[in-house]
């Protein structure tokens, strides 16, 4: 199966069934998600981990990058180490890595795998590179939670509450608020089973996607007097300074969304977000309104996602970053 295959109810069930029987015959387990982590990210995390205990089973959960400030509400968001600040003093034979659409995406964790580790890959990113042992690769999901949604309940597994809460944070954030294309039939259906569960979905949604900091607030202010467009007015793109988030008292997470004020502009086809990083790279995040691939961009950039939502990081000057990308973009569009 290639990572942007189909996938047919019995294959995906097979996969799923690998997956379980993974976790059956190991007993100590590493869980990592991508650098810098979302909602999605951190939600499964948190769900493997949660599964991982209801099967008696030990797990480390860790990632290269602080767990946003507000996914702490998260049961087990506190267990997980920031790899960046902390390294354990042992590999890992079992490794289960979640929403990583490839095995770069994993960061400096890598360090913590042993020679011979074997790994379970779960994703939903059609650029995924099947870089695991065992591969759940599902691109048709909304998110990675909804891939756990449908392990637990192959399992047979109810959700309690918080497992329920964090699957449903997952989706919520990985469909902006059940607002992009990939809320699908299913999607609903899911998160109407997860309210039954009592997850408090309204309370979910305005403290994640209402509620804005002042320092978040400014640091939109500042990207906003630098929105630019082509002179077509079909790319907009907008740009952050490696010393914004500390002149404005901002975090890392308050850069989501962000990009969406550059798509969200009628007549707007792909909107770009460039942060500027210390380390002399450019990190860049694409939106589509959906006649632009950005996946396809992304990756000629090194990096992946989905059709409507993907990124890359980007050695060089930030200004020479904004060209390249900004005319990749534009020809993706005259295609």
């Amino acid at each position: 199966m290639t990572n942007q295959a189909m996938l047919s109810s019995e294959s995906y069930s097979a996969l799923l069934e690998q997956a379980l029987t993974f976790m059956h015959e190991g007993d100590d387990f590493l869980v990592v998600s991508h650098v810098q982590p979302d909602g999605d990210a951190i939600s499964s995390t948190v769900v493997v981990g949660w599964l991982l205990h209801k099967l008696g089973k030990r797990f480390t959960l860790i990632n290269e990058g602080e767990v946003p400030s507000r996914l702490h509400f998260l049961t087990l968001s506190d267990t997980i180490i920031n790899y960046s600040k902390s390294q354990p003093n042992r590999t890992f034979n079992r490794v289960i890595a979640v929403d990583c659409a490839d095995f770069r995406r994993i960061g400096e964790v890598a360090s913590c795998f042993s020679e011979d580790h074997q790994l379970l890959n779960i994703d939903h990113h059609p650029t995924n590179d099947a870089f695991g042992v065992h591969n759940v690769i599902h691109p048709e999901a909304a998110a990675t939670v909804e891939i756990l949604f449908d392990l637990l309940r192959h399992a047979g597994i109810t959700p309690d509450e918080s497992a329920a809460t964090a699957i449903y944070t997952g989706l919520l954030t990985d469909t902006g608020g059940f607002r992009y294309s990939n809320t699908t039939p299913h999607v609903m259906e899911m998160a109407s089973q997860l309210l039954q569960l009592g997850v408090n979905g309204h309370w979910i949604a305005d403290y994640l996607l209402e509620r804005m900091t002042m320092p978040q607030l400014k640091l939109l202010q500042l990207g906003l007097s630098r929105l630019v467009f082509s002179e077509d007015n079909r790319i907009g793109w907008l740009y952050i300074e490696a010393n914004d988030l500390a002149n404005t008292g901002a975090a890392p997470e308050d850069l989501e969304g962000l990009v969406n004020y550059a798509r969200n502009v009628d007549g707007v086809e792909v909107g770009i977000l460039f942060k500027e990083l210390k380390d002399g790279q450019v990190k860049v995040s694409m939106r589509s309104a959906g006649v632009v691939d950005v996946a396809a961009v992304a990756q000629s950039f090194s990096g992946g996602g989905h059709v409507r939502a993907a990124g890359c990081k980007h050695e060089g000057p930030l200004e020479q970053t904004m060209l390249q990308v900004v005319e990749a973009a534009r020809k993706a569009l005259n295609n």
